[in-house]
């Protein structure tokens, strides 16, 4: 919660031991005494809204730093913005398949492994949407899952006798593409997680100019 903006707010358990975290670290950090931290520590309890929390850490450097950082991306697309059928199909039966290198996804791409192997890379994706689902199911097989660093990921699947592995991760910026990896593996594996190393660095340009590159090719660049 910013302090700055509902400072008129009424304060919760949370948003006091929120603030006591704070004054506890900045004693054991050697920048409040512990007459100080015990005088702060006491206001903190018996204060009624946000704004009386904050005098007690506004002098700070957690304080700030708290405020400044960006909001974690959603753990569920947003309403109306993932569309119900797929842009793309990824299928292995008995066999293998690859999406990888420089091309363009959908909204949602759906991934059916059956005694083969799916591969979706999107660590050189070209991203013309914020949020991106893949609905991944594996049923003897596996659904491998990577993308760049600099975007968020998210997991919402599960397993039966099975493995459903995502490595949750967050963007710097908060309006960095969020990739959503749902579905199930049965008796098979779904993985998600990021490639190390690989940083897109024009992915959110991609994204606030999608419409504009609608008319190019994917290589056109």
């Amino acid at each position: 919660m910013d302090l700055h903006k509902h400072t008129d707010l009424r304060a919760s358990d949370a948003d006091r031991d929120r603030v006591a975290d704070i004054l506890r670290e900045a004693l054991a950090e050697g920048r409040l005494t512990a007459d100080e931290h015990a005088e702060r520590v006491e206001g903190v309890l018996s204060a009624r809204t946000t704004g009386e929390l904050e005098v007690f850490i506004r002098d700070l450097p957690a304080a700030h730093r708290a405020r400044t950082a960006p909001s974690p991306a959603p753990y569920r697309p947003t309403a109306g913005a993932i569309p119900v059928d797929p842009d793309d199909n990824v299928v292995a039966v008995f066999s293998a398949a690859v999406r990888k290198g420089r091309w363009r996804t959908g909204r949602r791409i759906h991934a059916y492994a059956v005694f083969g192997s799916v591969e979706i890379d999107l660590s050189e994706a070209l991203f013309d949407h914020q949020q991106v689902v893949i609905k991944a199911f594996a049923v003897f097989g596996s659904v491998e899952v990577r993308v760049p660093e600099n975007v968020s990921l998210r997991g919402m699947g599960g397993g039966v006798l099975g493995s459903f592995e995502v490595d949750l991760l967050d963007a710097a910026d908060p309006e960095a593409p969020v990739v959503y990896v749902d579905g199930w593996a049965v008796l098979g594996s779904v993985e998600a997680r990021p490639r190390r190393g690989r940083i897109v660095a024009d992915i959110l340009d991609r994204v606030r100019r999608g419409a504009g590159r609608s008319a190019r090719g994917p290589l056109d660049r």
